[in-house]
């Protein structure tokens, strides 16, 4: 490697550079987001395939092909079908606050192994399924390893990086579940011409393939200093990791962080009584309000349903899985950038830029869709491809913005002590609400039609409000010395300056 990079934050100075142990090591954990990525690309993708409808959902399926009556829009509205997308999250609501025990008594690896298990068992369940509650249980096991892996996987790889390069390294996780649903899309763009119409059982078994490297590689990943240090008395095994993992013997700075922020944590019994204290109420609110903005982008509405709503503009079936394909290209692609330049510009340029470019093109869309496309008919060939070319601008503006770092900043803002608890409320929060959406998506579309962008949009223009006044910069911050950001920022100081004047006068 080459010659070490100081590693320097505002409130200190580690020394190390980006070794390949922690190359290695974050590539392997996050798999975990490959699992995710393509189950939202599955799910997505065999839900528009008709033999699969037919099979499961055959009034779906009779509305699509017999009912001309019916309104281009509530064409696939179905709670039963709905309830197969959002099974998964409800599923993962529930595993992420046991994962979070888990986390912090044992660690985050044995997270990652049981989230690993978990998805492999019910990806084999889904892909031999025969009936629809089979195939909806075989979902909730998918949810328990998505909740495991989103509790721990970002977690460890914010604990591993470098804080130089911590955006990066975390924004790899949104990377890797772009990654998971660009194979998703071209799985199920192959499966659909296989003759038969038993396609969609390949798409769901493959989901085996991710987990399986997930699981065995979970074996061999070696725990953060972080958690070494949290649940042992002897520190020298964290520095000799440590030094490791840096690639240098002058690690005692940062290992004096870890062992006092660890040291704080120790006497923390309830974290989650702990977070809803004042002096963390910044933390609380990112750990809401963040996860709850990324949901209501309607990105997952893109990911779930975007066959669906290229068949809904009058797009074929065999085409609108392609044009997946295409999205999900220009997805990986923007978020690969962002990984790129996020330790560079910083949290909030890319949050101004990526919440800007999707506002524009969500109300275009909405446009496009209000002008041209009745309850009855298609829209002609270019408005259909024209609609196609918006919603790649949109996806690139989330894969550069609320993509990965939704991911990213709530995993690196907890002080160690809330560290767990405040990652499973990112995560709860962030399942209740694409619960909500997947659930509600298909039944507001048939009721707001195109005016569902609109709705969006709307909440694009509040969340980037949002960041632009109540989210400080956190690049190149050691993450156990984070609380300074707070301290110094222009609203969040009033709670957190506050709780330091009452130590002060208490002679603590």
């Amino acid at each position: 490697m080459a010659a070490a990079l100081a590693i320097t934050g505002e409130g200190g100075h580690y020394n190390g550079r980006m070794t390949l142990f922690v190359v290695l090591s974050c590539m392997m954990a996050a798999m975990g987001g490959v699992i995710f990525g393509y189950d939202i690309g599955i799910a997505g993708g065999v839900t528009s395939m008709e033999p699969f409808l037919k099979r499961f959902f055959p009034e779906v399926y009779r509305k699509m092909k017999e009912d001309t009556k019916i309104s281009n829009y509530c064409k696939f509205d179905s709670q039963l079908l709905t309830s197969f997308t959002s099974s998964l999250y409800v599923a993962g609501l529930i595993a992420t606050f046991l994962a979070s025990s888990v986390t912090k008594a044992f660690g985050r690896k044995p997270s990652i192994l049981a989230g690993g298990a978990a998805f492999l068992a019910g990806s084999a369940l889904g892909g031999a399924a025969f009936n629809v509650y089979m195939l909806i249980f075989g979902r909730i096991l998918l949810g328990v390893g998505v909740g495991f892996a989103n509790q721990a996987v970002p977690l460890y790889l914010s604990e591993m990086a470098p804080p130089r390069y911590r955006g990066a390294i975390n924004n790899g996780f949104q990377f890797s579940i772009g990654i998971g649903a660009l194979v998703a899309n071209l799985i199920n763009f192959g499966t659909e011409k296989i003759e038969g119409g038993w396609g969609w059982r390949i798409s769901l078994a493959m989901a085996a393939v991710p987990a399986s490297i997930l699981t065995v590689g979970a074996l061999f990943l070696p725990e953060t200093p972080s958690s070494l240090i949290q649940n042992s008395i002897d520190h020298d095994k964290a520095k000799i990791l440590l030094q490791q993992i840096r690639g240098t013997e002058d690690v005692q700075a940062e290992l004096d962080d870890l062992v006092k922020a660890s040291t704080v944590s120790k006497t923390i019994k309830h974290p989650f009584k702990k977070i809803i204290q004042r002096k963390y109420r910044p933390q609380l609110v990112m750990a809401i309000a963040i996860p709850f903005f990324q949901q209501v982008t309607g990105i997952n509405v893109i990911g779930f349903y975007a066959p669906i709503l290229f068949r809904t503009i009058g797009i074929g079936e065999s085409d609108s899985l392609m044009s997946s394909v295409i999205t999900g290209v220009i997805g990986a692609g923007s978020t690969f950038i962002s990984m790129l330049i996020v330790d560079k510009f910083g949290r909030r340029t890319l949050f101004m830029v990526g919440g800007i470019q999707m506002f524009v093109s969500q109300m275009l869309i909405g446009g496009i869709m209000a002008s041209q496309l009745g309850d009855h008919g298609t829209v002609s060939k270019g408005y259909a491809y024209l609609v196609i070319v918006l919603i790649c601008i949109y996806v690139a503006g989330f894969g550069l913005s609320w993509g990965p770092l939704g991911w990213l900043v709530p995993s690196e803002i907890y002080q160690l002590e809330i560290r767990s608890a405040g990652q499973s409320i990112t995560v709860a929060v962030s399942f209740v609400f694409t619960f909500i959406v997947a659930q509600t998506f298909l039944s507001m579309l048939c009721h707001f039609k195109a005016g569902i962008f609109f709705f969006f949009g709307g909440w694009v223009v509040v969340m980037t409000a949002f960041v632009y006044f109540l989210l400080p910069e956190t690049k190149n911050v050691p993450i156990e010395q984070m609380e300074k950001v707070w301290k110094k920022h222009w609203f969040w100081k009033k709670f957190v300056g506050e709780e330091d004047e009452n130590l002060k006068i208490q002679g603590v």
